[in-house]
């Protein structure tokens, strides 16, 4: 693939993770992929801009904050640290990450939703919902559970079933309740604002087979634009974590309204910087043809939301007289050790809880090696993710350095040799340099990184070959040793200029040991004469296999704790069909639980709860006390409770509650209501003694 003369004009982004939860490792694929490819085209000395936000808007994000009691403004602020914080060790290199709960975001979405309407694109309809009588507000179709209404399996999601892949309505479950309260929903008319996308059919038919998206998703796209498109509804009820809808009183933009116009609000963002000179109009609008040649715009995004960015967002962009992107890229799904991602075997994997245990950069070379152009599924399966870094990134690419650093520095002063020993070999490797630019560029990432790997095997095989620890006895062969070590020297340099996109903390290791400046796309055909390193030093090491189940082991832990934190939190319906056992843990988990004997030394009401009562816990003399809130406010009265001994988890974190900080857990057992019993430990126990 030729260079091209002119350096290209690049706007990508990513999907917008939701502010309502930590990052995972499936979130990961999007975000490396595309930093990945923003890294290759700088390295080609494109201008390309990496910007996109979190998602901050929607019902449970509202939720989660009143859950936490706090206002959604510092969740989605906490939220939004923790993912750069994430983002920053996985070295994604984006230019700015912004959130739609954003001055920017809202005067495009009402710039946006004003023009559509201008134009005749907004309808109004008024359409039946489920609404909670005791929460006094619509429910979303996640916050509905019941009975599938195709297989009967019971507390499924009210728009479909993950026991047998069922779709359907709300209305269609059986058995309905609200995940908020378990009260019955009921059916209630509300006018809703939908846009036409309709009014933008043949226009998206033309747009979605014009090669700016895969032929796969088109062919999918294609089946709804037959079937025909139906209006999609934009707007929300209030109580609602978002933006009003102009001229309205209690209509709220649609999450997913706003949260792809975030992308152009994060660019705008990053335009109104004081050291930026970009012209926002260029990625953005279009000409008196309604074209934009003048830049590139492309989305990365997963398989799950194609419908979104390939038929509503490009008809809302040209509603509003902006430029449609020029490609959707879309990935498939993250599988674990062949399965899907599972809270319940622990491979629901936390980015944290990974980078707290192993480093970023193998994660970053496994998924490339797995990632192709397709919306196939990758899978992360462990023990070959341990067992192809430490093959090929450790026993292939750092190990040519390695073995020919050594007589470079010790012998020869660390100069390298003023010619090189195989021209037609080192050729091979200029020669696969637009091969491997073509497979990055087309994010056939597996294919570059084979046809790197290949390029290892041949320098090792080389090194292999002309034994230079041999020729190092001979006093005669020295000069023969300088040029064989600094030829594998120079085919290290080129391996590493093609892995930068994918390594840039090896490559920026690299560069300092190489000591000749920062590498280009192009580096590789000007291969370094009469050039000195520096001593070298380990580059990368082995991924060890307790490492990797270390990291299984605490996010197991970390996933039982969110779980268990979360079914205190919800006011759930339970009764014995509805409560299966929990996922198994092993003995070791279990046994970091401290039980200890605390005696109730008070107990009140808390105002504005409904189940919780506070509790003041006595730990004995040298433990002291603790404020625990606990749900039993149904089955006791706060006298009740005062003077007698119960058992607590003394180990839990605080956490910070709407009332305030809960320091534990008392332990209860029994169907709810008025069936609770907290747990009372024999005569003759005394506060602090541990329960065994």
């Amino acid at each position: 693939m030729n260079q091209a003369v002119k350096p290209r004009k690049i706007l990508i982004t990513s999907a917008l993770p939701y502010a309502n939860g930590p990052i995972h490792l499936g979130h990961m694929v999007e975000y490396i992929q595309t930093d990945i490819w923003a890294r290759f085209q700088r390295l080609r000395g494109n201008s390309c801009i990496f910007a996109w936000a979190d998602d901050a808007h929607g019902t449970p994000i509202m939720l989660r904050a009143q859950q936490e009691g706090i206002e959604p403004q510092e969740l989605i602020d906490k939220m939004k640290a923790e993912h750069q914080r994430d983002f920053d060790d996985f070295m994604i290199s984006y230019d700015n990450f912004h959130t739609t709960h954003s001055d920017e975001n809202k005067h495009f979405s009402e710039q946006i939703y004003l023009a559509a309407k201008a134009k005749g694109n907004i309808a109004t309809k008024t359409i039946k919902q489920a609404f909670d009588p005791e929460a006094n507000m619509f429910l979303p179709d996640r916050f509905i559970k019941g009975e599938c209404p195709n297989c009967g399996t019971p507390d499924q999601y009210g728009d479909n079933c993950e026991s047998c892949g069922a779709t359907y309505s709300t209305t269609e479950v059986k058995n309905p309740y609200s995940v908020i309260t378990g009260a019955t929903p009921i059916e209630k008319d509300s006018e809703h604002y939908f846009f036409k996308v309709s009014d933008y059919a043949d226009f998206l038919k033309t747009w979605v087979n014009s090669g700016s998206v895969q032929k796969e998703i088109a062919n999918k796209m294609n089946e709804w634009l037959e079937d025909g498109l139906n209006d999609w509804d934009i707007s929300r009820d209030a109580p609602y974590w978002g933006f009003k809808i102009p001229d309205t009183e209690d209509k709220y933009f649609y999450v997913w309204l706003d949260a792809p116009i975030g992308y152009i609000a994060s660019f705008k963002n990053y335009c109104e910087r004081p050291d930026i000179d970009i012209n926002f109009d260029d990625y953005w609008m279009t000409d008196e043809n309604g074209e934009n040649n003048k830049t590139e715009l492309y989305h990365f995004i997963g398989k799950d939301i194609a419908y979104f960015h390939t038929l509503f967002w490009p008809a809302v962009l040209k509603s509003a007289d902006m430029r449609v992107p020029t490609g959707v890229f879309c990935h498939g799904f993250l599988n674990v050790n062949g399965q899907k991602m599972s809270k319940s075997r622990g491979t629901f994997i936390q980015a944290r809880v990974f980078l707290d245990h192993l480093p970023a950069e193998p994660l970053r070379y496994y998924y490339a090696a797995k990632l192709s152009n397709t919306v196939d599924d990758i899978d992360l399966n462990l023990s070959d993710f341990q067992q192809r870094v430490n093959s090929d990134l450790v026993g292939k690419v750092v190990n040519i350095a390695s073995r020919c650093a050594g007589f470079i520095t010790k012998k020869f002063d660390g100069k390298l040799s003023s010619n090189l020993a195989d021209e037609a070999l080192y050729n091979k490797f200029i020669d696969a340099s637009d091969s491997i630019a073509e497979a990055y560029e087309s994010r056939r990432y597996s294919k570059a990184m084979r046809e790197t790997m290949a390029l290892a095997d041949l320098a090792n095989q080389y090194v292999d070959e002309k034994q230079p620890w041999v020729l190092a006895k001979d006093d005669s062969k020295q000069q023969e040793v300088q040029d064989i070590c600094s030829q594998g020297i120079n085919m290290f340099r080129a391996i590493i200029t093609f892995l930068k996109p994918v390594l840039p903390e090896l490559a920026v290791k690299s560069e300092a040991f190489l000591n000749a400046g920062e590498l280009h796309w192009n580096s590789v055909k000007e291969p370094l004469f009469d050039s000195e390193i520096i001593k070298f030093k380990p580059l990368m090491t082995r991924i060890e296999e307790d490492k990797v189940d270390g990291m299984l082991a605490a996010n197991k832990l970390l996933l039982a704790e969110a779980a268990a934190l979360q079914n205190n939190d919800h006011k759930e319906i339970e009764n014995e069909d509805k409560d299966p056992i929990a996922p198994t843990i092993e003995f070791d988990d279990f046994a970091k639980i401290d039980l200890r004997i605390v005696k109730i030394l008070n107990a009140e009401h808390v105002e504005g709860a409904d189940k919780l009562l506070q509790l003041t816990l006595d730990l004995g003399d040298l433990k002291g006390q603790r404020n625990v809130f606990a749900g039993i406010k149904s089955a006791y009265e706060p006298e009740e409770l005062i003077g007698k001994m119960t058992v607590m988890v003394a180990n839990l974190a605080p956490r910070k509650m709407r009332f305030g900080m809960s320091e534990g857990m008392v332990l209860a057992a029994g169907p709810g209501g008025k069936d609770i019993y907290v747990l009372n430990p024999d005569d003759g126990a005394i506060p602090g003694m541990r329960v065994k």
